[in-house]
C-alpha cells in the first residue's frame, strides 16, 4: 500500500482490547505495517473515542489504555480545529453522512489520506480522493499488479505497393 491511510477507532479498539482474537489479529497487523511504512495517520478525535471505549466498555485499565494509544499519538493526529469542522459540514451536507463520521472523512481529507480504514462506513465508498478500506474485507499486503507486455495486432496494410503472388 502506498497511500497514507487514515485508522478510526475501530481499528485500534480491536488490536488492543478485542474478545475476538481474528479481527484483533487482523488489526494488529494492521497496524504493523502502518507503522512500518510510516504511512498511518488518525485524529485526535478517534484516540479520545479509543480511550473512553477503552476503559468504558472493555474496562481496560486507564494506564495500559494510555500506554497502548501513546504511541499512536507518534502520528501527530488531526486536531478537531476550524478546518475540520467546516470540511465536515460540507461533507456531512455532500454525502449524507453522520455529524461524527463527517470529522472522520474532514480529518482523513485534511492529512491527505488516501484510505480509511475503517469497517463504519461501506467499503469501496470515495469521498474525493479517500477510498474506504474494510480491514477485515482486504489484504493486509496487496500483491503488485501483474506486468504483462501485450504484442498489439497490426491492423494497418504495410506500405508501399502490394506484392504480387507468384505462381
Amino acid at each position: 500500500m502506498s497511500a497514507l491511510a487514515f485508522v478510526d477507532a475501530n481499528v485500534f479498539i480491536y488490536a488492543f482490547a478485542s474478545g475476538e482474537p481474528l479481527k484483533s489479529r487482523r488489526c494488529k497487523d494492521w497496524l504493523a505495517l502502518l507503522w512500518e511504512q510510516r504511512r498511518g495517520r488518525t485524529g485526535i478525535q478517534v484516540v479520545s473515542e479509543t480511550y473512553a471505549t477503552l476503559t468504558r466498555k472493555y474496562h481496560v485499565p486507564a494506564d495500559k489504555a494510555w500506554g497502548d494509544l501513546s504511541s499512536v499519538l507518534s502520528w501527530s493526529p488531526q486536531p478537531v480545529d476550524r478546518e475540520v469542522l467546516h470540511g465536515a459540514r460540507e461533507i456531512e451536507a455532500r454525502y449524507r453522512l453522520s455529524w461524527w463520521d463527517s470529522l472522520i472523512v474532514a480529518a482523513a481529507q485534511l492529512q491527505s489520506c488516501g484510505v480509511l480504514l475503517t469497517e463504519d462506513l461501506q467499503d469501496g465508498e470515495i469521498f474525493g480522493a479517500l477510498r474506504v478500506v474494510n480491514p477485515f474485507l482486504h489484504e493486509i499486503r496487496e500483491p503488485a499488479a501483474p506486468y504483462v507486455v501485450a504484442s498489439a495486432p497490426v491492423v494497418h496494410r504495410p506500405r508501399g505497393r502490394p506484392r504480387r503472388a507468384y505462381a
